[in-house]
């Protein structure tokens, strides 16, 4: 593949950024302002998880979170650096991270804090041993009407339907930004050489269709019986074809895969997880929102992730998200199915 020429205009994130917030009257760039923290945060990441096996970031950091779960070196850089680069904006008032058992406070009584920023500093971090791709996820929301600085509950729960900003960053063979401010979803490579995040897939729509289903089949004697059925079902090629398993373990990575090449990605409620492992707040509602910007569909198993009403800052859920013609499939075979029974 040829250099582009000089002729050939770049858009960076920010600029994209820019007139993006124009939708938002009375932003006064503080929009902008939060993004380009979150860019930052990602950069400096990138280049840890990049360097990982030459530094003395690999391992565990030998703390458990509030999951229960062993953290990595790399999870507690990766929030720190989010924490410290968010934080020095105005315009947020408050940060809920996977790392931290409560939402903190930040720019108290700052007029212009506006902002709530909820993430997961680094999906699949387990892996980052063994050089998988990892990834950031990260959800943001407007602080409602009449709402305290303090009663920060109030501030980041709040269902999906509510987020202004969502997106994810994924630290692979190449870093790539991906985000929606509701108006469609634009995905960004980082090029080294610039240090600059810049436009590679403008405008992206998830296919009505895709070759590939995503699960842990590892689990599957402990999904409700109705999931494995369904999963027959994308194997024996009763929707036009028959589908091949792809798995990373990645959530990130995972969804990524099924927003260019179209499929489902399914993470099931087990026995020893009823309510689903993955977290509604900081990793499910970002996806789910840029599925649906993406043109695809993203459920509970149940019920449109985006309408669930949250109740706790780490609350867990089930999730299906994908193409139309699979979630469909999914809702007609499990959905009503397990209504009628």
């Amino acid at each position: 593949m040829s250099e582009p020429s000089a002729a050939v205009p770049f858009l960076t994130v920010q600029q994209h950024i820019v007139e993006e917030q124009k939708r938002f009257p009375g932003s006064s760039g503080e929009f902008s302002s939060l993004l380009s923290g979150i860019t930052m945060a990602t950069k400096m990441i990138q280049d840890k998880v990049r360097r990982a096996g030459l530094s003395d970031i690999l391992g565990e950091h030998g703390d458990i979170n509030v999951q229960g779960e062993r953290q990595q070196k790399l999870d507690v850089y990766s929030n720190e650096v989010l924490i410290h680069f968010l934080g020095l904006r105005d315009s947020v008032g408050i940060l809920a991270s996977e790392e931290n058992e409560n939402p903190m406070i930040v720019h108290q009584g700052s007029k212009d804090a506006n902002y709530a920023i909820v993430f997961d500093p680094l999906d699949g971090s387990s892996n980052i041993d063994v050089n998988v791709s990892v990834g950031t996820t990260f959800s943001i929301l407007r602080r409602p009407s009449g709402v305290e600085l303090d009663d920060s509950d109030a501030w980041v729960l709040q269902p999906g339907n509510k987020q202004v900003a969502a997106g994810y960053v994924v630290y692979g063979s190449s870093t790539i930004l991906v985000y929606s401010v509701g108006n469609g979803v634009h995905g960004f490579t980082l090029d080294p050489s610039l240090g600059a995040y810049i436009l590679s897939h403008p405008n992206m729509r998830m296919p009505d269709q895709g070759p590939y289903y995503s699960v842990n089949e590892a689990y599957r004697d402990t999904f409700p019986p109705r999931y494995g059925e369904y999963i027959d079902r994308l194997r024996s090629g009763v929707l036009g074809h028959k589908y091949a398993s792809r798995y990373i373990g990645s959530m990130v990575a995972d969804f990524h895969r099924t927003l260019l090449k179209g499929g489902v990605f399914l993470y099931p409620p087990t026995e020893s997880n009823p309510q689903g492992k993955l977290r509604l707040l900081y990793e499910a509602n970002p996806i789910a929102f840029l599925a649906e910007q993406a043109g695809g569909m993203a459920i509970d198993g149940e019920r449109r992730v985006l309408d669930i009403q949250p109740t706790s800052i780490h609350q867990r859920t089930p999730l299906v998200v994908g193409s139309r013609v699979e979630l469909a499939d999914f809702e007609r075979f499990v959905c009503q199915a397990e209504t009628k029974a």
